[in-house]
């Protein structure tokens, strides 16, 4: 091959290179990430719902929220969705402190069901997603505690991508499993419009944040309720007994 021939192909494969990421940039910027240079993929206006003064409101009756694993019986008066991202503090907070009382109170009781619906906030959170989403059941919710409860040792690791598959291959999973699973992107697009349905339609912007949903009516919750206000709110929407 001569020098004329190789300097076309070598310029070919930097074309196609440069079109991928330009793709991959407006592909993620228009679900509301934004990719950097250097490999980073953040929210565009990061920011932790938690820390936001914004109002809570109602929502249309009708609007149809992506389902996504759940947490308790089909027949619970209420549903309560749970916008969450694996690499907010807060969301940890909410997981790992509140959520056990609010099980064995209204949960385990039939009275709630938690919907999970991840919602990355940059890229190591996005692999945390889709390395959960190969659990199904309870065994999703035990592993998403797992990544809650270690979340500043992976989130300061250098090599998270590494610490994510020793996680896994705790719970059983392989190897090569789990890298096919933080590799899929069929899952990695169902999660990603799920988290645009969120910003368009419940004006979500950042974790965690919460609908409470029964036949009283729906309500969007920005910020991570406490436990007293979370019982105020499963009160407020449970249903009325039939004598």
């Amino acid at each position: 091959m001569n020098f004329e021939k190789l300097i076309k192909n070598l310029s070919a494969v930097v074309a196609a290179g440069v079109v991928f990421f330009l793709a991959l940039g407006m592909y993620l910027s228009f679900k509301g990430f934004v990719f950097y240079p250097d490999g980073r993929i953040e929210l565009i206006s990061a920011a932790n719902a938690a820390q936001k003064n914004l109002q809570n409101g109602k929502i249309a009756p009708n609007l149809l929220i992506p389902w996504g694993p759940q947490l308790g019986s089909n027949q619970a008066k209420i549903t309560l969705y749970e916008f969450s991202s694996y690499g907010c503090y807060h969301c940890a907070e909410f997981q790992l402190k509140t959520l056990p009382v609010i099980k064995k109170k209204y949960i385990d009781t039939g009275i709630l069901r938690i919907v999970f619906s991840d919602f990355p906030l940059d890229k190591n959170s996005m692999q945390a997603s889709l390395l959960a989403h190969c659990f199904s059941g309870n065994k999703f919710f035990e592993f998403s505690d797992l990544l809650f409860a270690e979340q500043k040792k992976w989130g300061l690791s250098k090599k998270p991508y590494e610490t994510f598959l020793k996680y896994a291959q705790s719970f059983g999973l392989s190897k090569e499993k789990a890298q096919a699973c933080m590799q899929d992107k069929e899952v990695a697009e169902e999660i990603l419009e799920r988290r645009q349905f969120a910003i368009a339609n419940l004006g979500i912007s950042g974790t965690p944040s919460f609908v409470i949903s029964s036949v009283k009516g729906r309500e969007v919750i920005y910020g991570a309720p406490d436990i007293n206000a979370l019982e105020e709110l499963i009160q407020k929407y449970l249903p009325v007994a039939k004598n």
